[in-house]
């Protein structure tokens, strides 16, 4: 029997299935180019569940449902209604670029759009390997789609299929990981299999295999090395305005997943997973900062950004065990730092890619970092923007990405281990180097010859988001502490549950 409980639990997705549905119907009747009507339709819909949402988060309730395949707490609602907003944020900045290369022939921009956030909050939800994976493939498949949207451009369509062999890769490692751990525990119930684990009586070895192939799947989603190949290439080679969708929430959604499968299901094995995810991030923060350097496409260079930036997510999430045991202190400290990282990257990434979707015109891609040339002379504020996003990557105060890296290295020091200080001191290392090609872009804004004399026009959403976009990276880096605390309020609940 379903019980109440159930249905609240998932509330906030049958509002965006249901949604999704009407606005791919109405959508058939409207005529506008720019589909206005389906445009404002889908962002009064996002903005609907991100209020629900944060109602949900705000409640500190956690609650089961489906026979405990779905989880509702804190953890979950929050990275729900940030990855909501991220979306909404995305299709404002993304729909003039989109209208402009004809991907606004039908709804599928926005439908698509709603179907992949859907996706993003049944893996954030889950609390069954099974559902984990259904919200994981509703998520790629429609990425898959989204990349390949302007069907004519050969460019899109090259990235679409490496997307689509790289994914069906990660998508049976994570697979293959999820039946060893089934086969050995008897369960798909992540409750379950940390209980089955912690009793001790299951062999060590079986455990440690499937594991591997969990964490490698993992890695994929978070996009670290050497599972990093599809990132560049996506990036680069997908339209803009996917590029931003792809960079923005489904991180979130991939921090959950590993949340919901590491730290609830396999936190027994963490000393196991926390070496694996030790060499995971310092091959990410290596090779994501060296091939940064040497890039001059703006998309390509931002995609190795995000595998260095994805190398700190992972230092956070190792330092929560020490030795095999479990500190509170540690726990709260790791794990909220991580989240914080991942939210904070969101909002910055977000409003980086903005700025390159302003300033690209129809027929005229903003892809190179040449094309930024003098961009505070044809326009002070959005080259302040474009700034203020780059110093944050970077780690500069007094931004938000500084007081992010800051929270992660107290993690890690915290923890009073020589491997994890010895990292915290790597992970600094690999900052200054990366500062290198932050600050090259800022250069080119501010001291290159504009390429062109015509100033930078956008309508009116798009300033407006972008303008309160680039202020909250700079507020939120003086004033972190409301959001850190909310982070660690999350956890908090999340893990006592």
């Amino acid at each position: 029997m379903i019980d109440n409980i159930s249905w609240l639990s998932i509330y906030p997705e049958i509002v965006l299935l249901v949604m999704g549905c009407v606005i791919a119907l109405v959508d058939l009747g409207v005529k506008s180019p720019r589909r206005t009507a389906t445009y404002v339709l889908t962002l009064l819909t996002l903005a609907v569940v991100a209020v629900m949402q944060a109602m949900y988060a705000s409640s500190g309730n956690t609650f089961y449902g489906w026979g405990n395949m779905v989880v509702s707490d804190a953890m979950g609602n929050w990275l729900k209604c940030f990855a909501t907003v991220a979306m909404m944020v995305t299709l404002v900045y993304g729909r003039p670029y989109a209208g402009d290369r004809g991907m606004l022939q039908g709804g599928e921009f926005f439908t698509l759009s709603m179907f992949a956030l859907l996706g993003m909050f049944i893996m954030i939800s889950g609390n069954n390997f099974l559902l984990i994976y259904l919200g994981l493939e509703c998520l790629t498949l429609s990425s898959y789609a989204l990349v390949a949207l302007r069907r004519d451009h050969a460019t899109s369509t090259e990235a679409a299929m490496k997307y689509f062999v790289l994914g069906a890769m990660a998508s049976g490692f994570l697979l293959y990981g999820m039946s060893m751990l089934y086969g050995a525990t008897g369960s798909l119930d992540i409750g379950e299999v940390f209980k089955a684990i912690n009793s001790g009586q299951i062999k060590h070895q079986v455990l440690v295999f499937g594991l591997v192939f969990i964490v490698a799947g993992l890695a994929f989603k978070l996009g670290a090395v050497p599972f990093h190949m599809w990132v560049p290439d996506v990036y680069q080679g997908a339209p803009t305005a996917i590029t931003a969708m792809i960079g923005g929430a489904p991180k979130l959604a991939a921090f959950a997943m590993v949340m919901r499968l590491l730290v609830d299901g396999l936190l027994p094995l963490a000393i196991d997973w926390q070496q694996m995810l030790a060499v995971l991030a310092i091959a990410s923060l290596l090779v994501g900062n060296l091939a940064a350097i040497m890039q001059t496409n703006l998309k390509r260079m931002l995609a190795y950004s995000t595998i260095a930036q994805m190398g700190f997510v992972l230092l956070g999430l190792l330092s929560g065990v020490v030795n095999g045991n479990v500190n509170p202190a540690n726990v709260e400290s790791a794990y909220s730092s991580a989240m914080f990282y991942v939210v904070t990257y969101v909002l910055t990434t977000l409003a980086a890619f903005g700025v390159i979707l302003l300033l690209s015109r129809e027929g005229f891609e903003s892809e190179e970092i040449s094309d930024l040339a003098g961009l505070n002379q044809r326009s002070p504020l959005y080259a302040g923007v474009m700034a203020a996003c780059l110093f944050s990557m970077a780690g500069i105060p007094p931004l938000v990405g500084f007081y992010a890296k800051l929270a992660v290295l107290q993690a890690l020091v915290a923890s009073g281990q020589a491997l994890y200080i010895g990292l915290a001191v790597f992970a600094v290392v690999m900052s200054l180097i990366g500062a290198f090609y932050y600050l090259r872009v800022v250069k080119v804004m501010y001291f290159d010859k504009p390429l062109t004399a015509t100033s930078v026009s956008a309508p009116f959403d798009v300033r407006a988001v972008l303008t309160v976009n680039g202020a909250l990276v700079l507020l939120l880096g003086i004033f972190p502490s409301a959001l850190m605390s909310l982070c660690a309020d999350a956890i908090v609940r999340a893990l006592a549950s």
